[in-house]
């Protein structure tokens, strides 16, 4: 019997699992490490999310086809794509569907005419920032009236883009942003996100790791759901 085949005797049941187990990942549900702070206070630096592939239909392995339609992507919804500028893999919230009507000012967000309510967000999430984010004088606002009701974050000494003029959604397309509105790259730089570039919805924490405390695990977000 030859080497090669002594090694895959041995060897086969662990391979067939870590096919399986990849594939799975790939096509059906992962997580994913978020390393920044562009989706704080609803999600911070070090967590890892469970992310639900297949709602949004079931894909190839290893690539963007599609196998199964599934359901479109929701406004409100946390989703995680590929950017459309490098590939990136990113997480964002969906701002604006296909045939909306979007845009920002000094006020805040306008959907279809409508604006956004906007009233004194919880403080509590101030005691989970970074300490890198809290010297920057972070303000906390609730955001609702377009959507699911949600917590976004201010830092008004820091540039950004403040200003994004009236843009209609294309169909297959989508408006993402940041929750950290001051401190994130989404479709505000990088434009529309096509639906296909949309790879599953973010719905909990899996587990946390504090990086402004040697990666200590944060207990009270171990499986969190996100909103």
């Amino acid at each position: 019997m030859t080497v090669r085949r002594t090694v895959w005797r041995e060897y086969r049941n662990f391979a067939i699992f870590a096919f399986l187990l990849l594939t799975f990942r790939s096509a059906w549900a992962d997580w994913v490490h978020v390393p920044t702070g562009s989706m704080n206070p609803t999600i911070l630096e070090g967590d890892r999310l469970l992310v639900d592939k297949h709602v949004y239909g079931v894909r190839v392995p290893w690539t963007l086809v599609r196998l199964t339609p599934g359901r479109d992507p929701m406004r409100g919804e946390i989703v995680v794509f590929d950017s459309p500028t490098d590939g990136t893999s990113l997480v964002k919230r969906v701002v604006a569907v296909p045939g909306d009507v979007v845009s920002l000012d000094d006020h805040g967000l306008v959907i279809n005419g409508e604006r956004a309510h906007y009233a004194p967000g919880d403080l509590s999430h101030l005691q989970t920032l970074l300490d890198a984010t809290m010297a920057m004088d972070p303000l906390i606002y609730r955001e609702s009236g377009l959507g699911p009701e949600h917590d976004v974050l201010a830092l008004p000494h820091r540039y950004a883009e403040r200003s994004v003029p009236p843009l209609r959604v294309p169909d297959g397309m989508y408006f993402m942003m940041g929750d950290n509105r001051d401190n994130s790259a989404d479709s505000r730089y990088f434009g529309f996100v096509p639906r296909r570039n949309i790879v599953g919805h973010a719905t909990r924490v899996a587990f946390s790791l504090n990086p402004d405390h040697h990666y200590l695990p944060r207990g009270s977000r171990t499986f969190a759901p996100i909103e």
